[in-house]
């Protein structure tokens, strides 16, 4: 297995816990679970290789596929256990993250790509399964939270990794920076708070001419 299998199937697994328990907050079938579970782990990886132009991977590797499946069934008979679903769906998104984001990056690599294009394919990778995951289940989609530090997170870690590579690192060593700038900004926005500034709209001065 290569560093780009083992990063695909870590993404598809944690990602896939995370559309489960989704679909555990939304209330649905199994056959719901499996598949939000399926949508979340392989949407952002699918856009990714189609812009690419190369084999999408779960369709190279449909293994993939079932790994999906068997998180969302394993999430279907535990997930009245935890005690906070919510919580746990924002920490495991966020380590779902540090995975995609890295994972992306690496496929851009592979393929030569100029560092905007690997700038974006992180950010693909690792946010849009997310999106199609909240947007489906009706949810406010993370990515799109008033200030929260999400795609941010993703084009950080992005950059990190290109930059590590100007400097001389390995891919190894720059994918694992590129993890850990990802994962470290995620967990401070859900356990600290850190956000970004938000547009605030200033209401028009009574005394503006009106137009």
């Amino acid at each position: 297995m290569t560093l780009l299998d083992a990063l695909d199937y870590a993404s598809v697994l944690v990602f896939a816990l995370t559309g489960a328990l989704a679909a555990s907050r939304s209330q649905l079938d199994i056959v719901g679970f499996i598949f939000i579970a399926c949508l979340t782990a392989v949407g952002g990886g699918t856009l990714r290789d189609a812009i690419l132009n190369r084999e999408v991977f779960w369709v190279a590797d449909p293994l993939t596929l079932g790994v999906a499946a068997l998180a969302a069934v394993l999430v279907f008979f535990t997930a009245h256990l935890l005690e906070s679903r919510y919580r746990a769906l924002l920490w495991f998104d966020a380590a779902a993250l540090a995975v995609a984001v890295p994972a992306g990056v690496a496929v851009a690599l592979a393929e030569a790509q100029a560092w905007p294009i690997v700038l974006v394919m992180g950010m693909i990778t690792g946010c849009l399964g997310g999106l199609m995951r909240d947007v489906v289940c009706n949810e406010v989609p993370l990515v799109l939270k008033q200030g929260e530090l999400y795609a941010t997170c993703a084009l950080a870690g992005s950059l990190g990794a290109v930059l590590a590579r100007v400097a001389g690192l390995g891919d190894g060593l720059s994918l694992l920076l590129c993890a850990a700038i990802v994962f470290t900004l995620r967990a401070g926005s859900i356990a600290l708070g850190w956000r970004l500034p938000v547009y605030r709209s200033q209401p028009p001065s009574p005394d503006a001419p009106k137009r």
